[in-house]
């Protein structure tokens, strides 16, 4: 067992035991590092782990704006700049009122090596604020956009830092992030977002990219056991974009999707959200702001669950679709009882670490967010090569390049769980692939 992790667990735990999602997902990681230590001594003498835990830069700062009753409101912003050993640093922007330093190391942190397993050259990185657009006015969340991009504005940069959306940041946001920049630092830098609109640099196919690339990790991995989507039934939570992308995918490979989910409950459809009327309802639901998924029941006249999460329904395949820690220990022994094959996350950290661990333990394939969610960076990383070869790939070459990146990770994700001692465990093999190229970049460059 590796002393070299044994002390920087015992430090993480004692340094970061205010910050319980990045102090997760620290340990998730550091735990999947032990057999790298043991067979190579240059990760510790550089001092590796020490510096790959620490943020490059934390950016801070007070975004103030007026709502539509004149009323001057502040809100906190954040930049987390966590690792530029591969490439410029790059990660979405999420407006949520539960956004705080903790959740954004986290997800930076996560960003590193998903945005590493990509092969793509990019940094890892993540930010936002707690200000929350639902219930505000196109106006108020303008306004609110420019105050935000008016301190950012300076830490940003296609070869410095390439924000994206996230949780409450779409297209519109995007939009209107974008117009500031351009504004404020007098120059069309298409590359310095991603996200952005079709018609002005944006990639085909980002929306539904993420749910679109979880699928076809899934899919590799169920080719290891001589599995199939063919005529699979899956659960999907959430209604957004990842969830739309996952069911419009699922579906074309042979699939029978049967519920997605939001805040109020979760819907049951027995013949599967599976028609074109279907699906796209489910964008006319994200459109409207309600943020209710009865909605869909309403309409379709089908079984609606108040207060609970789908993982309790009998399927072969869930995609966690939603945000972190939605799928807890009872939802995983319910999925275990009801004979699920595979459970790939489709949002980060989905799965709480107890439920993580029985998953595992009963053989059930499972992949980590860092590795199967990764289709939504990678395809930014594809808006970035665009950008600055100022040309636009059509729909079926993105999809294409995406099947190719996301079949890579399994690849990369396998082979590294096999190399070190646990094969099967997409965990270890994630953080494993994706920390070596980061690791051995950094020793390349020396201390800095």
């Amino acid at each position: 067992m590796s002393k070299y992790v044994e002390r920087m667990v015992e430090h993480v735990k004692k340094t970061y035991s205010g910050e319980p999602e990045f102090l997760q997902a620290a340990v998730e990681v550091l735990d999947s590092l032990r057999p790298v230590m043991e067979q190579d001594s240059r990760y510790e003498a550089n001092a590796i782990l020490e510096r790959i835990i620490v943020p490059e830069r934390t950016i801070s700062f007070r975004v103030t704006w007026v709502d539509d009753k004149g009323k001057a409101q502040v809100n906190h912003g954040y930049r987390v700049q966590y690792n530029s050993a591969l490439g410029p640093y790059k990660g979405g922007l999420r407006f949520h009122p539960s956004v705080n330093l903790s959740i954004l190391k986290f997800l930076g942190f996560e960003q590193i090596f998903k945005n590493s397993l990509t092969g793509l050259p990019m940094g890892g990185g993540k930010g936002g604020s707690d200000f929350d657009p639902r219930g505000k006015s196109c106006n108020e969340v303008m306004r609110f956009c420019q105050s935000f991009m008016s301190e950012l504005w300076r830490h940003i940069g296609q070869d410095i830092d390439v924000p994206a959306g996230d949780i409450g940041v779409g297209g519109r946001e995007i939009g209107f992030l974008m117009g500031q920049y351009k504004k404020l630092a007098n120059i069309h830098q298409g590359g310095v977002l991603t996200g952005k609109g079709q018609g002005w640099g944006g990639s085909k196919m980002r929306p539904e990219a993420t749910g679109f690339g979880c699928v076809y990790f899934a899919q590799e991995m169920l080719a290891t056991k001589g599995e199939s989507f063919e005529g699979k039934k899956v659960a999907i939570s959430g209604f957004g974009n990842v969830a739309w992308g996952a069911v419009q995918k699922a579906t074309e490979l042979g699939a029978k999707v049967v519920t997605i989910s939001g805040p109020d409950g979760f819907v049951y459809d027995p013949n599967g959200i599976s028609t074109p009327e279907k699906i796209a309802y489910m964008l006319e639901m994200r459109a409207s702001g309600r943020d209710k998924v009865q909605d869909y029941a309403d309409k379709f006249g089908v079984e609606f669950h108040a207060g609970k999460r789908p993982w309790c329904t009998p399927v072969d395949v869930a995609i966690p679709c939603a945000t972190q820690n939605e799928l807890g220990l009872e939802d995983a022994k319910e999925l275990k009882k009801n004979g699920v094959i595979a459970i790939p996350e489709a949002s980060n950290m989905s799965t709480t670490p107890e439920a993580m661990e029985f998953i595992l333990e009963s053989g059930i394939l499972f992949s980590p967010g860092k590795a199967s969610n990764a289709g939504g960076v990678a395809t930014s990383g594809l808006e970035m090569s665009q950008n600055s070869l100022r040309f636009g790939w059509e729909s079926d070459e993105v999809d294409q390049k995406l099947h190719t990146i996301m079949r890579n990770i399994h690849k990369s994700c396998k082979d590294a769980a096999e190399q070190f001692g646990t094969p099967g465990n997409y965990v270890n093999g994630a953080n494993i692939a994706g920390f070596l190229r980061v690791a051995n970049a950094m020793i390349d460059q020396g201390v800095c």
